[in-house]
């Protein structure tokens, strides 16, 4: 597996013709200095950090599908969690302006919400099914209970493809490919800015994301691990969810800042807990830079949090997953072999390049 820390540059790595499923079309950030629309038009088009090429890949034989042109193809999309988050709101766009790039017609693309409840999520995508879906998106809210689906879409052998979070079951069998981010290494990547925000020594509190997904999961041992290893001489001295909403990550940092006034860190799971962490802090008077967070995403609201000094770093989570989705698809439909998983690559904010870099953000 290929790591790359911060920002991306081709130059850095070279990816084999059939790990790298996007190609040609990402720039490095030092391209993107013009102007909003060309920043935000590289920042679509996901970098693959690594397809984990020496693991398991599927192809449509193996899978037992048939050939279908995505341009005449019904493809379903479920999106997990209210679209009140930055995240999801670009996540979803993504999936529509792609749909309709490739000339998909706006009515074959049957989206659903479920609202961020998962017994609707289950029931969407069972609908989608039966509505006659030839591919699944699935942004799933959780990681655990899709027996059902799996069992209804492989007797239809429609390929499932999941984005942003991880389901427990077997490629090529159950789903086809996970394209998302390394959550564990977002978890140490922003440890490793904690670290040095706090110069090694002080006491951290934690704004866990929802429970019972693999994004928590990961982002949470990532991040104790890491910190356990760089900065032994930070304590974690609170940890709570706030399910990766702005509401409950504010009251959650308000219960923490009761317990630990004088806490020198907050580590947010995503930015709409920091965010809300930003208003406890204000509550509380406490000022800019008081508390020193780090979260993880890369909304336009946290990146300019860092410019207005409330927020120290950010780590980017890529929700654009339009182009990668449906450039895998279309390989897959090919029959090129699609590996298990496809891991993208994320920038990283802070001070010194927040400000440059706004018009990345989503």
């Amino acid at each position: 597996m290929i790591v790359m820390r911060g920002r991306w540059r081709p130059a850095l790595a070279v990816l084999s013709a059939a790990a790298l499923l996007m190609t040609g079309c990402a720039k490095s950030e030092d391209d993107n200095t013009n102007s909003t629309s060309s920043a935000n038009a590289s920042a679509a088009a996901q970098a693959t950090k690594s397809a984990d090429a020496a693991g398991a890949t599927c192809t449509l034989q193996q899978f037992g599908g048939t050939k279908i042109d995505l341009k005449t193809a019904v493809v379903g999309f479920s999106q997990s969690e209210k679209e009140a988050n930055p995240f999801r709101i670009a996540e979803t766009q993504s999936i529509k302006d792609e749909a309709k790039k490739l000339g998909i017609p706006e009515a074959n693309l049957k989206t659903t919400n479920a609202d961020s409840k998962f017994d609707k999520q289950i029931t969407d995508v069972s609908t989608l099914i039966d509505q006659g879906v030839q591919l699944l998106i699935i942004a799933p809210l959780n990681s655990d209970g899709w027996d059902s689906v799996f069992a209804k879409a492989s007797a239809k052998k429609i390929p499932i493809i999941t984005i942003d979070r991880k389901i427990n079951a077997k490629s090529c069998t159950n789903y086809l490919t996970f394209i998302g981010s390394d959550f564990a290494e977002q978890g140490k990547r922003a440890a490793d800015k904690m670290a040095k925000a706090l110069n090694n020594t002080g006491t951290v509190s934690i704004l866990l994301g929802a429970p019972g997904n693999n994004v928590t999961t990961l982002r949470t041992s990532g991040f104790k691990d890491e910190l356990a290893k760089v900065a032994p001489n930070i304590k974690i001295v609170f940890e709570q969810t706030g399910n990766f909403s702005r509401e409950e990550g504010q009251k959650t940092a308000e219960q923490l800042l009761q317990a630990n006034p004088n806490v020198n860190g907050i580590y947010a799971e995503n930015d709409e807990m920091a965010l809300g962490a930003v208003t406890a802090l204000k509550g509380a008077s406490k000022k800019a830079g008081d508390v020193k967070i780090v979260t993880i995403d890369g909304t336009k609201g946290a990146v300019q949090g860092i410019v207005d000094g409330w927020i120290y770093s950010v780590i980017e989570s890529n929700p654009r997953f339009g182009p990668l989705s449906f450039s895998t698809a279309e390989k897959f439909f090919n029959g090129e072999a699609i590996p298990e998983n496809i891991i993208i690559s994320d920038r990283e904010y802070d001070s010194t390049n927040a400000a440059s870099d706004l018009g990345l953000s989503y």
